[in-house]
């Protein structure tokens, strides 16, 4: 089996930016010579999230309505007694919505709907410079 090992960086606008990497993934997966297996895209950090979905404007508008009702921006979060931050929604949106994805890989390429993209999403409460880690594994 080969494991092939990628990072890509992604600089956010901080809460709410939702980022298409669906391209850069498909790039590492052609790259990697696996011609059937999974691609997991991992976010180190517990304030992003990773997921598909249509990228479009008003589905990106959508899913940040739904976050901020999940978890409002200004609602008092027990984590800002522990570090004296103001995140705690983005963690909490982090652990829904979870830092990685696994997606198959099949004829060497990413299997994904016609409209479902990849995406990174932004949760901490300010600007970002992230660093994702891209395996894929197969044969």
């Amino acid at each position: 089996m080969k494991v092939k090992v990628f990072e890509l960086g992604v600089s956010s606008n901080g809460r709410g930016d939702i980022i298409d990497i669906t391209k850069d993934i498909e790039n590492f997966v052609r790259e990697s010579g696996v011609s059937n297996g999974i691609v997991n895209v991992f976010g180190p950090g517990s304030t992003c999230g990773i997921t598909t979905m249509e990228y479009e404007p008003g589905l990106k508008k959508d899913l940040n309505i739904l976050f901020e009702k999940i978890a409002p921006s200004e609602t008092y979060y027990y984590h800002h007694e522990t570090w004296g931050d103001d995140n705690g929604g983005s963690h909490v949106l982090s652990s829904l919505i979870k830092p990685f994805y696994v997606l198959p890989v099949v004829g060497g390429r990413l299997v994904r709907g016609t409209w479902q993209q990849v995406v990174f999403i932004e949760f901490d409460t300010r600007p970002r410079q992230r660093r994702l880690v891209v395996q894929v594994l197969g044969e």
